[in-house]
């Protein structure tokens, strides 16, 4: 039943503080959590808005994330050195031995350049604005710059992603501090041009959610062309489309999503257009971190049958695909339909657990959405752990098998195998937490603060297929129907 309509009054927005244990255990050393009678989102601040707090704090991390190669950066990016510091990144691989810092095309003869086709042409704009050399032999001044160059725009990519995460996150906005904080990001934001695609899906996502379905679908086309797993934003939508019965955003965007693609992607290739997150060289499968290169790494050791590349690849498919239609079967008969980041972050989280080839800067993929889907600082924490101990491990084992170096240096293979696990459990474990949540939206934290789907666009307050009416929440007040106790977790 629709309530009567007031005058309309600023909303407050969530305090983590009050609300998370972990957070506010700690403001003890800062005088302690927010009072009472304050009222966050209702009293303007005059200087420290959210938004400006999370671009000083997005800066910051974006600082220390280049220093993190400083020693790189002043010595050079060789090998093994560059493993052993941990600051080896794509940016200055391509440079160096893909012909970028020769003045080569990504696309041209005698470039060696094989990563997405955006990305290719993103690192190529690049390169042109720092000197390059004729004679194939690259400067280390042209390499520092083109590096720089690189640092800059990523970070105007990682606070835009911070942004898009707050403003999608309506009367919680400090959730999307963990974009910007996190310790796996500044730890691998200067190794790829990973957040370019993490900003056009989260800029799709925001972009849908304002009504504007013909700009979502083309964001989604074009990061189509910097990572395949972008795609899986559109089938989150296909799937709430389906659940909802409202088809005609899903078509609009989806109509310019094929557009962009046949447009941009297609006249170079059906072999870059459609590359698939579980087509690798068999050769990389060696060093790749993930599940089947675990198994594969304990079963040399134990004098078991190896995995195949084409096994891997097989498997692979064959797991997502399951899990795929598990998490579609849980959004379509679910209690209560689910949030649109929930399915987004469903969908990425199952990918990420089988993919052949897992290089630790692809978490960044889910950051943004379990921001929008999921927060309990206590778990978090464990996760960037996981993450960071992992990074460390696949760092210290590229080192290992790229080198004949100490052994002191090197990292045994079981102790890898330890890391890849841990993270495979946690995230597991996270994907378990928001399931949970899908299943009694009880204890959503948005859904508790008396809101619906604020990134849903259409879904928004959108009745089921089978619903008579469009559920009606109160600005102010949590709807009576999923009030309920603190999450034991």
């Amino acid at each position: 039943m629709e309530q009567a309509q007031g005058p309309r009054h600023p909303a407050s927005i969530s305090v983590p503080t009050r609300r998370d244990p972990l957070l506010r255990q700690m403001t003890e050393i800062a005088g302690g959590v927010l009072g009472r009678h304050a009222a966050p989102g209702r009293v303007r601040p005059a200087v420290f808005t959210v938004e400006r707090v999370l671009v000083l704090l997005t800066t910051a991390a974006a600082v220390l994330a280049v220093l993190m190669k400083a020693s790189c950066r002043t010595d050079g990016w060789t090998r093994p050195t560059q493993f052993y510091r941990a600051c080896y990144s794509d940016w200055t691989e391509a440079f160096q031995f893909q012909g970028f810092g020769s003045g080569l095309s990504p696309f041209a003869e005698g470039s060696t350049f094989d990563g997405p086709l955006l990305v290719g042409v993103f690192a190529g704009l690049v390169a042109l604005l720092v000197p390059t050399s004729a004679d194939g032999i690259v400067q280390t001044q042209s390499l520092m710059q083109y590096f720089d160059v690189n640092a800059v725009l990523i970070a105007a990519a990682w606070i835009g992603t911070v942004l898009t995460a707050m403003r999608l996150a309506s009367r919680r906005p400090w959730d999307a501090a963990v974009v910007a904080v996190a310790p796996i990001a500044i730890l691998t934001a200067t190794s790829s041009w990973v957040l370019l695609s993490v900003l056009l899906s989260v800029l799709a996502v925001w972009t849908f959610a304002q009504h504007r379905y013909v700009v979502s679908g083309i964001l989604l086309g074009f990061g189509a062309g910097f990572s395949i797993h972008v795609l899986l934003v559109f089938a989150a939508v296909i799937l709430l489309a389906v659940r909802t019965g409202r088809s005609r955003a899903a078509l609009l965007s989806g109509g310019s999503l094929i557009a962009v693609w046949f447009l941009t992607v297609l006249p170079f290739g059906p072999g870059r257009a459609l590359a698939l997150p579980w087509e690798y060289d068999p050769a990389h499968l060696g060093i790749s971190s993930s599940l089947w290169s675990g198994y594969n790494l304990l079963a040399e050791r134990l004098g078991l049958p190896l995995l195949s590349p084409e096994a891997i690849a097989t498997l692979a498919f064959t797991a997502f695909a399951v899990l795929a239609a598990l998490i579609s079967l849980l959004v379509l008969r679910a209690p209560r339909r689910p949030r649109l980041p929930q399915v987004v972050f469903l969908l990425l989280g199952a990918l990420v657990l089988v993919l052949p080839d897992y290089p630790p800067e692809l978490s960044l993929w889910l950051l943004p959405f379990l921001a929008l889907s999921y927060v309990d600082w206590r778990i978090l924490c464990v996760w960037q752990l996981t993450e960071v101990l992992h990074w460390w491990a696949y760092w210290m084992y590229i080192a290992r098998e790229a080198s004949s170096g100490a052994v002191e240096n090197n990292i045994d293979s079981p102790y890898y195998v330890a890391a890849i696990l841990a993270r495979l459990l946690v995230t597991g474990y996270l994907l378990y937490r928001v399931a949970q949540h899908v299943l009694e939206p009880a204890y959503d934290p948005v859904r508790r603060i008396g809101i619906d789907d604020p990134a849903g666009g259409p879904f928004d307050t959108a009745p089921d297929r089978e619903a008579s009416a469009p559920v009606v929440l109160s600005e102010s007040l949590p709807d009576p129907k999923i009030t309920a106790p603190k999450d034991p977790q």
